[in-house]
């Protein structure tokens, strides 16, 4: 079992930029599939983007494509989502996943709330 905590959120202004982290315990680590996913007050969670645990295949949401980085250091056991070009609908609840496969990602972080102001 892996354990997750996120940091780095906070409150930008629009077309700002946010670095998230997300340092996980084990030395398994680079055996994990890692991603991003968020959670808008009153919407489901959405999935954000998504690397392999290798860190040589990536996905996004398109919403996000062309603005959001996912990056890995399996030394440091963490995972990154850099954020640039922040807009209002960017606001949410940012959870970090990792899993055996980037389309099979069962354990979960608390959250780090992440705020766009327009």
């Amino acid at each position: 079992q892996v354990q997750l905590v996120e940091s780095g959120g906070g409150l930008v202004q629009t077309g700002g930029s946010l670095r998230l982290s997300c340092t996980a315990s084990g030395r398994t680590f680079g055996s994990y599939a890692m991603g991003w996913f968020r959670q808008a007050p009153g919407k489901e969670r959405e999935f954000v983007a998504s690397i392999s645990s290798s860190g040589l295949s990536t996905g996004y949401a398109d919403s996000v494509k062309a603005r959001f980085t996912i990056s890995r250091d399996n030394a440091k056991n963490t995972v990154y989502l850099q954020m640039n070009s922040l807009k209002p609908e960017d606001t949410a609840v940012y959870y970090c996943a990792a899993g055996p496969a980037r389309v099979n990602l069962n354990y979960w972080g608390q959250g780090t709330q992440v705020t766009v102001s327009s």
